[in-house]
């Protein structure tokens, strides 16, 4: 996750107001344990679409509030999707069923209204067919495509810094073995 977002959110007394019970609890909490994307745990991973889209609905004009806890909520399983169907005992692929696994999960622990739960079940559009009901739902849904693919390219271009300073150091205990 971006840390300047981070502490930028943490300091958004309005944004973090909107989200200090979700991110409280402990069932939500738990998501710190699975990485989401690369090196970024799922909470992480919603905190940010979470301040990006309320951000992005404020400026707009649209409900910050229900696009802030949704986004909060829209990854909320708990468990390791790379592990295979058969061993999380999952009835279909991750991508498609982890929305309503979510959503199920969310709807236990708190009271959504429609708005919030359309943005929690249909966020892995156009993955899932059906098309989000309204225009937050859309804005969590790019604002989640766009923190992937972030998170995948501060994952690789970190990855490969590691790589080019390991190479460096390898050709430089070449050169003190050689001398």
């Amino acid at each position: 996750m971006n840390i300047t977002v981070s502490s930028k959110a943490y300091e958004n007394i309005e944004f973090y107001n909107i989200v200090r019970d979700l991110v409280s609890h402990s069932t939500v909490q738990e998501m710190k344990k699975y990485r989401q994307h690369y090196d970024t745990s799922t909470y992480e991973h919603c905190f940010y679409v979470s301040y990006i889209s309320y951000k992005i609905c404020k400026k707009l004009k649209l409900d910050y509030i229900s696009t802030a806890r949704a986004a909060m909520l829209h990854d909320l399983f708990l468990y390791d999707w790379r592990n295979s169907r058969k061993t999380l005992h999952l009835n279909g692929y991750h991508a498609f069923i982890h929305p309503k696994i979510a959503l199920e999960n969310a709807t236990k622990l708190f009271n959504l209204n429609e708005k919030e739960k359309d943005i929690i079940i249909k966020h892995m559009w156009p993955v899932t067919i059906a098309l989000p009901k309204y225009k937050e739902s859309y804005i969590v849904t790019f604002v989640d495509k766009y923190s992937a693919i972030q998170e995948s390219f501060n994952y690789y271009s970190s990855f490969l810094r590691k790589h080019k300073f390991y190479k460096y150091a390898y050709l430089f205990l070449c050169l003190l073995i050689l001398v």
